[in-house]
């Protein structure tokens, strides 16, 4: 499973989810997933039970990580024919073929204690954000001023604040985060790193490239001070700058630093990991801005073939991805091949958007211009 999924351990309370969405189109149909879920029989649980900090108690919510892998056993209808019902069971984690990704979330999430930090994460990388802050802030409420987990917790909350675009609050949260770690650990340069990069980030997403190449270089100096340069984040620091330069328009450089945040993202994460497929789509992007579309082809290919198998079918990188290829294939005056990743990038979008979105709105302009082009051309034929 390609992202974080709520269950509830009553079937009456699913029936009424269904219910309450019973109306749908032509090809789309309601279907009831029961999910077999031994802890005696798997090695590490990918679940817990987060009844004691949901609002509505009664509902007996179950929530399973991403990496969680399912056994499908069987797909039966009932007597109207109107719900499909898909039994499977959770597998072990070592039954499944992206092993190396599931061990690398199991790490990153820990051995399966579920407190209020764990849940606020959780939520996080479901981009459920407002949920995320909601567990972060009670957190932070039960929480003396002088406790240890305050300055990860500020950080958790900046990192939150900056994908809701409140860059402002996102800022105070990482220099909150920062201000502890000067104060009591001044010599940990890996952790005070982590927060000039994290603040990196935010000024390059409000548009502020001085200040986000600053705070880059700085994260990059304090790792090469702890003599640290291949710790996991300097490949996102490395990362950061490559992305400052290629709004720059010096591809040379720009290149450089993402060829080097790859190396280390080799390093360390899994070969299946998301983020493997982010460094090979910008990588990609600098190539395809050079003129360089064999090779901007080349990237965006592995980068699909990782997000095919790492991200939900409906993820929106992947329809950026479908969206590049489609523009190298436009470069190349291959407008059916272009067409067609058009069309798969609307699919999803589609999907995922509403079709009124300025995205899907301009993905469709794109393939009615390339419907006219290809028509115009069989005419001339």
């Amino acid at each position: 499973m390609n992202s974080f999924v709520s269950t509830t351990m009553e079937r009456p309370k699913a029936l009424q989810f269904i219910q309450k969405n019973f109306e749908m189109s032509d090809d789309m149909e309601p279907v009831l997933f029961e999910i077999d879920a031994d802890p005696r029989k798997v090695s590490f649980k990918p679940f817990a039970d987060i009844s004691t900090f949901s609002e509505y108690s009664s509902e007996k919510e179950v929530l399973f990580m991403l990496g969680s892998i399912f056994r499908l056993n069987q797909i039966s209808q009932d007597i109207d024919g109107q719900i499909s019902t898909i039994q499977m069971t959770l597998c072990s984690d070592d039954e499944h073929e992206l092993k190396g990704l599931y061990d690398y979330m199991k790490n990153l999430y820990g051995n399966g204690e579920t407190n209020l930090r764990s849940l606020g994460l959780v939520m996080w990388r479901m981009g459920k954000f407002d949920q995320a802050e909601k567990f972060f802030r009670r957190l932070l409420d039960s929480l003396s001023p002088k406790d240890p987990l305050l300055s990860a917790l500020y950080q958790n909350l900046g990192l939150v604040a900056s994908d809701k675009g409140e860059y402002d609050a996102s800022l105070q949260w990482y220099q909150k985060s920062l201000n502890i770690k000067l104060r009591t650990r001044s010599s940990d340069y890996v952790n005070i790193g982590i927060s000039h990069n994290s603040i990196g980030m935010v000024y390059y997403r409000k548009g502020n490239l001085f200040e986000a190449l600053q705070s880059f270089t700085k994260a990059a100096t304090l790792f090469e001070k702890a003599k640290d340069e291949n710790h996991l984040t300097m490949g996102y620091v490395y990362n950061g700058i490559g992305t400052v330069y290629q709004q720059q328009k010096d591809y040379s450089n720009s290149l450089l630093f993402y060829q080097k945040s790859l190396a280390i993202y080799q390093i360390h994460l899994p070969s299946d990991h998301p983020d493997l497929g982010s460094s090979y789509n910008s990588i990609g992007a600098v190539h395809y801005s050079l003129g360089e579309d064999d090779l901007a082809l080349e990237y965006y290919d592995r980068s699909l073939e990782i997000y095919s198998k790492s991200l939900p079918p409906q993820h929106p990188d992947i329809a950026i991805t479908y969206e590049n290829i489609g523009n190298v294939y436009k470069s190349k005056d291959d407008l059916k091949q272009a067409l067609s990743y058009f069309q798969h990038a609307a699919t999803i979008r589609h999907h995922a958007l509403s079709s009124q979105h300025p995205i899907t709105v301009r993905n469709d302009e794109v393939i009615q211009r390339l419907k006219d082009k290809l028509q115009k051309r069989t005419i001339q034929f």
